[in-house]
C-alpha cells in the first residue's frame, strides 16, 4: 500500500474542505452537508449561478475554483464517488435562495455525477427553480468511445473558468449554456500516467513496471489505451498530441496550422513541480513547431479563485465557518397505517441487509479494483451505516410503501456513488407502484416499477449541438444525454435485478408461494451475478475498462444479490 499521511479514505474528504474553508476566508462550509459556497452569496443576485462537484481525491479540484469570476459552490462526494442527491440539492436551493437569476450545473461525464446531479436537477426544478445542466466530455483516449461516452476530465476547469467569466459579465442563463457548449465541444484532453494511484487505506488500482507509462489513464485509475516504455518529457508530450490529433482517433481534437488555443498543462497528483514545469514547456514547443499558437480571451478574465491561482488576503480562522441549511419541503408520499409486515420483522429483515453489506465490504472493494476505483464495498457500506442509524432515530415503517420510500431518502442522502443514486431511483418507483397495496403481485409490479426506472432516459441535461443548431448525427462520438440507461447484459446491478425480477413474475400465478418465488428470485440473482464475469461491460465505469481486464463479477451485481439473499434468511 503507498505511503500517504492519511491512512483510512473515512472522514479524509470532510477534512479536506473543512481544512480548505479554514485557511481561505472567502469559502463557507454549508451546515450539514459536503458542500462549499462562496462567502459572498448575496452577491450572486441577479446572476447566473455556477455548481459542479464530484468525487474527492482530485485537489484542487473542485472547491479550488469556487470564487468570483468562477463557481459559485461545488458539491464533494466521497474519494472518487460521486456526492450524493441530497447534497446536490441542497446547494441548488442555497444559491437559489440568495436570489440566482438561474443556476447551471456543470458536470463531468461520469455515470455517478450524471446520476446524482441530473436527479437534483430534476427536483429542483419540481420547486420551481431553473436549473440547467451542461455535461462535459472532453477525453481524447478511447478511438471510439462506448455507450458511456468520453469522460470527463481536467478541461471541466476550463469550462468553469468560461462559464465564470460570462456569469461575472452579467450574462443570461441561456446564454452562458450555449457558449459552454460550444466551448465543450471544442475541447480535448489526456491523460498520461507513470504510477499507479490508490484510494486512502487501499492497494494500487493497477500494476505498472518500472520501465512503463500508461497512455489515456482516467482519473480515477481507470485503464488507458495503450502502455509503452517510459519516454522522456519531450517525447512523452510529443505523442500524447499525436494521439490526441490522430483522425483516425473518433475523439480526436482537430487542429491545423494556424489554430489558437488554450494550453492546460494539469497535475494528476503524483508529478513534482519542477517535472510539471518541463513539460508545459514541451507542449508549449511541440505545439509551435506545427504552427498552433497559444492565446487567451475569457481564461483571462479576472478570478478570486484561488486554485486558478490566487486567493484573497485574509487570516486563517479556527472556527467552522457555515451558513444555515435551506428548509426541505414536505414529504409526499402519506401515512398508509396498517398494511404490511410488522416494524420488528422490518427491523430484523434490515439488520441482516446491514450485516451482510458490512461484511462484505472487502470483497466488493476487491472486485471494483478491476474497474478502476475499488470503492463499491466503501459505498455500500455507507448505506448499511445510514440504513441502521435511521433505524436508531425512529422506528421503521412497517407499510411497504412507506418504508421503500423512506429507504430511498436515506440511500439519496447518505450513499452517493452512481450505486446510491440507482437503488434510490428503484426504490422510489417500488414504493410508487406499491401505495395501497399489499398482494403479492404487487411485490411484482413493484420490481418492474424499479428496474423501469433504473433504465429509463430522464430530460434536463443539455443536449450537445453542432454549430447552427444542426444536431450532432448518430455516428458522432457524444455524451449521453441521460442520467442511468443501462440495460440487462451490460455488466451492472441491473443484470441482478432484472434476473431477480424476471422470478418474481410467478407471484401473479394464483396459489404461488411467495418464500418460493423469492428462493427462486434469490438463485436468478446469484446466478446472473457470477455471470456477469463473462460480459463486456456496456455501462458505467467499467465500460472503460477492456474486457480481457474484468475477471470478476461486477461488484454491483453481487451486492444486489447479497441484499436479497439477505431478505429471504
Amino acid at each position: 500500500v503507498p505511503k500517504k499521511l492519511v491512512t483510512t479514505v473515512s472522514g479524509c474528504a470532510d477534512d479536506a474542505v473543512a481544512g480548505l474553508v479554514a485557511c481561505n476566508p472567502g469559502l463557507r462550509l454549508l451546515q450539514g452537508h459536503r458542500v462549499v459556497l462562496r462567502s459572498d452569496l448575496p452577491a450572486i443576485r441577479g446572476r447566473v449561478a455556477l455548481l459542479s462537484g464530484g468525487g474527492s481525491g482530485h485537489e484542487p479540484a473542485h472547491a479550488g475554483y469556487i470564487g468570483k469570476g468562477m463557481l459559485t459552490g461545488v458539491v464533494a462526494g466521497a474519494v472518487f464517488a460521486s456526492p450524493s442527491v441530497g447534497s446536490v440539492l441542497a446547494a441548488i436551493r442555497a444559491v437559489a435562495q440568495a436570489g440566482a437569476a438561474g443556476i447551471l450545473l456543470i458536470v463531468k461525464n461520469y455515470t455517478g455525477d450524471r446520476l446524482n446531479f441530473g436527479m437534483a436537477l430534476e427536483r429542483a426544478r419540481a420547486e420551481g427553480a431553473d436549473v440547467r445542466m451542461v455535461v462535459v466530455g472532453d477525453d481524447c483516449a478511447f478511438a471510439a468511445p462506448g455507450k458511456a461516452g468520453r469522460r470527463g476530465i481536467c478541461g471541466t476547469v476550463l469550462i468553469h473558468k468560461v462559464a465564470g467569466a460570462l456569469a461575472e459579465a452579467g450574462a443570461s442563463l441561456d446564454e452562458i449554456v450555449e457558449k459552454v457548449t460550444a466551448a465543450a465541444k471544442a475541447m480535448g484532453t489526456l491523460g498520461l500516467s507513470l504510477s499507479p494511484c490508490s484510494i486512502p487505506g487501499s492497494k494500487p488500482s493497477f500494476q505498472l513496471a518500472e520501465d512503463e507509462m500508461e497512455l489515456g489513464l482516467g482519473i480515477h485509475g481507470e485503464a488507458g489505451v495503450r502502455r509503452m516504455k517510459v519516454l522522456p518529457a519531450d517525447k512523452a508530450v510529443e505523442t500524447m498530441l499525436e494521439h490526441m490529433t490522430d483522425p483516425s482517433n473518433a475523439s480526436h481534437l482537430s487542429l491545423t496550422p494556424g489554430s489558437s488555443v488554450v494550453l492546460v498543462v494539469n497535475n494528476l497528483g503524483g508529478l513534482s513541480c519542477l517535472e510539471l514545469g518541463i513539460v508545459a514547456g514541451a507542449a508549449v514547443r511541440c505545439l509551435g513547431s506545427n504552427g498552433i499558437l497559444s492565446c487567451h480571451t475569457l481564461p483571462d478574465a479576472k478570478t478570486t479563485a484561488m486554485a486558478w491561482p490566487n486567493i484573497p488576503a485574509g487570516p486563517a480562522t479556527t472556527r467552522r465557518e457555515e451558513v444555515p441549511a435551506p428548509t426541505e419541503g414536505p414529504r409526499k408520499l402519506q401515512d398508509e397505517p396498517g398494511i404490511g409486515p410488522g416494524t420488528a420483522r422490518v427491523e430484523r429483515v434490515l439488520e441482516r441487509v446491514c450485516s451482510t453489506l458490512l461484511d462484505m465490504q472487502d470483497k466488493l472493494n476487491e472486485l471494483d479494483r478491476g474497474a478502476g476505483d475499488g470503492d463499491c464495498g466503501h459505498t455500500h457500506a455507507r448505506a448499511a451505516q445510514a440504513i441502521r442509524e435511521w433505524m436508531r432515530s425512529q422506528p421503521p415503517p412497517a407499510a411497504p410503501a412507506q418504508l421503500l420510500s423512506g429507504l430511498a431518502d436515506v440511500l439519496l442522502e447518505q450513499m452517493g456513488g452512481s450505486s446510491g443514486v440507482l437503488y434510490g431511483l428503484f426504490l422510489t418507483a417500488a414504493a410508487r407502484s406499491l401505495q395501497g397495496r399489499s398482494d403479492s403481485p404487487a411485490w411484482a409490479d413493484a420490481m418492474d416499477a424499479g428496474i423501469e426506472a433504473m433504465q429509463r432516459s430522464v430530460p434536463g441535461a443539455v443536449e450537445p449541438q453542432f454549430p447552427l443548431g444542426i444536431p450532432i448525427p448518430s455516428e458522432f462520438p457524444c455524451i449521453p444525454h441521460r442520467y442511468g440507461g443501462a440495460a440487462p447484459g451490460d455488466r451492472t446491478m441491473l443484470d441482478s435485478l432484472w434476473a431477480a425480477a424476471q422470478a418474481l413474475h410467478s407471484l401473479r400465478s394464483p396459489g404461488a408461494d411467495p418464500l418460493q418465488v423469492l428462493a427462486a428470485a434469490v438463485q436468478s440473482a446469484e446466478a446472473a451475478a457470477e455471470a456477469t464475469k463473462h460480459m463486456e461491460a456496456g455501462a458505467g465505469r467499467a465500460s472503460y475498462i477492456r474486457s480481457s481486464r474484468l475477471e470478476q463479477p461486477d461488484p454491483g451485481a453481487v451486492a444486489v444479490a447479497a441484499v436479497l439473499g439477505a431478505v429471504l434468511e
